[in-house]
């Protein structure tokens, strides 16, 4: 069945029509919008912004302050050092993951069994 199309050349379906029928016209579609300025705002102007000022810290390498982390980071690439941080699980051992025994066995025994039909690796 062929629908009647909307002015978006949309279908228009039988529940859409019988529904759109059923809307009053004659009263004005209200929009509800929040008042200017009474969203909660902080006092940082743009809080999603790292700032890239901080108390000043004594830079590990030369010994001098700095107040900017550019800065700081700045003087250890110059020096050739790596800024590492703090993450504990850089400080955890690392679980090295048990080999596969038995599958490390059934393709040895395929490649001596292949080995032994004969099969060579053409170069």
């Amino acid at each position: 069945a062929k629908h009647v199309r909307n002015g978006n050349n949309e279908p228009m379906t039988p529940a859409f029509r019988a529904n759109y029928t059923e809307i009053d016209w004659s009263k004005p579609i209200e929009i509800s919008r929040p008042e200017p300025g009474t969203v909660q705002r902080s006092a940082f102007p743009c809080p999603r912004i790292a700032s890239d000022v901080m108390e000043p810290v004594q830079s590990m390498a030369t010994g001098r302050m700095h107040d900017s982390k550019a800065s700081l980071r700045a003087e250890y690439k110059r020096m050739g050092m790596i800024e590492v941080g703090n993450d504990p699980a850089r400080l955890r051992p690392r679980v090295k993951p048990k080999p596969d025994r038995r599958a490390i066995r059934q393709t040895i025994e395929k490649a001596q069994a292949r080995f032994n039909r004969g099969e060579r690796v053409n170069k």
